[in-house]
């Protein structure tokens, strides 16, 4: 299960993607718990890095404990993504990595993102200025393309690898898909065939089964998992389990969701103080609870909890605590 990019060994091949609002320290560090081989940061502007922007000091983050991270960058000017690539080089980061994907209208109007898949020369330029600024690996993640009509993923990773990228990773979603409709998988396996470095499938893994299938079917190196980690960090521990004995593990108990509940909400407290983890723990909870008996209530009520106190007691007293 072993997983190299560059000169980086990793412990498997299943990897949490970054999502905005999600993937923060206290998140990371669960999902490593629970076997996740990489882990990358929420996208960070390299522009407001430039600017010393407060914010990003909190993005950037990384526990001494959380295992392998690599920072994701997003950005279109040249010179600036270099500069900061070789700026950020020396943290905590396992590789670099360039978000060529999101598919958000404000980054996307201001020509960054999944915007770059439209001018694959200023996105050429772009990663070929960071590959010379640094030693460290750098990766971009990028999707099927920007339209429909426009799928040119295959063409956009073969120009990565022309500019010394070490992996690439792919969202099967166009950019006008968002997140709806299906991934398409088969155009992650012509982005396989088109390039030697490996190549990282994304999108529609919601179960171990998933991961197991979207390897099979596109003969990708590894698998980045999204959404289907919201309020489920087991995921990469019943995958890991799953590809290794073909044993599907039963999902966690109640129990068990309100220990994780709790050690989110308390790793959460630590890091951003309690005040904004409760606030921040109310869309986490309705992750977790989902499909839970009563969940819409338990959504509603969470709402109500501002001390990690009261978290304490919601869990035990709504969900359960012994199992």
């Amino acid at each position: 299960m072993k997983f190299k990019i560059g000169d980086v060994t990793f412990d498997n091949n299943l990897m949490l993607a970054p999502m905005a609002g999600v993937t923060d320290l206290p998140f990371r560090l669960l999902c490593r718990e629970q076997g996740c081989g990489l882990a990358v940061t929420e996208m960070v502007s390299a522009k407001a890095i430039l600017y010393k922007n407060r914010n990003t000091k909190e993005l950037m983050e990384v526990a001494e404990n959380e295992g392998p991270v690599a920072l994701q960058l997003f950005g279109s000017d040249p010179e600036i993504m270099a500069g900061i690539a070789a700026q950020v080089e020396s943290g905590p980061y396992a590789f670099l990595d360039v978000n060529m994907g999101c598919p958000v209208p404000k980054i996307v109007n201001n020509g960054e993102g999944s915007a770059l898949m439209k001018d694959m020369k200023l996105a050429e330029r772009v990663l070929t200025a960071m590959v010379k600024a640094v030693k460290k690996p750098v990766t971009v993640k990028f999707r099927k393309g920007f339209t429909e009509e426009d799928c040119n993923a295959a063409e956009f990773a073969k120009m990565a690898e022309s500019c010394g990228v070490a992996a690439v990773t792919v969202h099967g979603r166009t950019r006008e898909q968002y997140y709806s409709g299906k991934a398409d998988w088969h155009i992650i396996r012509k982005v396989k065939e088109s390039v030697a470095i490996p190549v990282i499938g994304n999108g529609d893994v919601f179960h171990p089964e998933d991961a197991k299938a979207l390897m099979e079917q596109t003969g990708c190196d590894g698998v980045m998992i999204a959404r289907g980690a919201k309020g489920n960090p087991w995921i990469f521990s019943r995958t890991l389990h799953y590809l290794e004995t073909g044993e599907i593990l039963p999902g966690p108990a109640p129990g068990e969701i309100s220990r994780m509940i709790l050690r989110h909400g308390t790793l959460l407290s630590e890091h951003k103080g309690e005040e904004t983890a409760m606030r921040e723990m109310r869309k986490h909870m309705a992750w977790y609870t989902a499909g839970l008996p009563h969940s819409a209530r338990l959504r509603n009520d969470i709402n109500q909890v501002g001390t990690l106190d009261e978290l304490r007691r919601f869990v035990e007293e709504r969900i359960g605590y012994d199992s």
